[in-house]
């Protein structure tokens, strides 16, 4: 049987020590979306934006349907989106050569300055966590993500995984 920090068992959890782990994820949520926000503020962005500029970046060339399955978002949304990237000279969407129905994105380098911008503050914060909290912790941290993940969540993960 696994085992907390203070010694009791983790198979019986109680309602209040569950409420302490959502409300602690509502939080650092926040502090981790802080800088971003900032950044993003400054530019008439919102999270969306963000999302799309991190994965076109962590996946260049992928299709605009890949992307939407990605973020889990409607067409509707994420055109609205994109439309705003390209108008702004932040992402490319290039016809496909083999689908010429297929849009591929690729961040341009105004866009691939601001994913620089948006990831340094993000990666320095969770540098700095992952520094405080010690290997074993992250190691436990990454376990509880991956298991409150949907399977094809935790399936899209692995994928982007693989790529490196």
């Amino acid at each position: 049987m696994r085992e907390g920090l203070g010694g009791e068992s983790l198979l019986f959890l109680t309602d209040e020590q569950l409420r302490q782990g959502i409300e602690a994820m509502f939080f650092a949520y926040r502090g981790f979306t802080a800088d971003p926000d900032r950044i993003l503020s400054d530019l008439s962005y919102g999270r969306a934006h963000h999302r799309a500029v991190h994965f076109i970046n962590r996946a260049p060339g992928t299709t605009v349907n890949n992307l939407l399955a990605i973020l889990g978002v409607t067409k509707q949304s994420l055109n609205r989106v994109l439309r705003t990237l390209i108008e702004d000279g932040l992402v490319e969407s290039r016809v496909g050569t083999e689908d010429r129905r297929e849009r591929h994105l690729h961040l341009t380098d105004a866009g691939r300055a601001l994913e620089a911008r948006l990831s340094d503050a993000q990666r320095a914060r969770m540098r700095a966590a992952y520094r405080d909290a010690g290997p074993e912790a992250v190691a436990g941290f990454k376990q509880v993500l991956e298991a409150m993940m949907d399977a094809d969540m935790r399936r899209a993960y692995g994928k982007l995984r693989e790529k490196g």
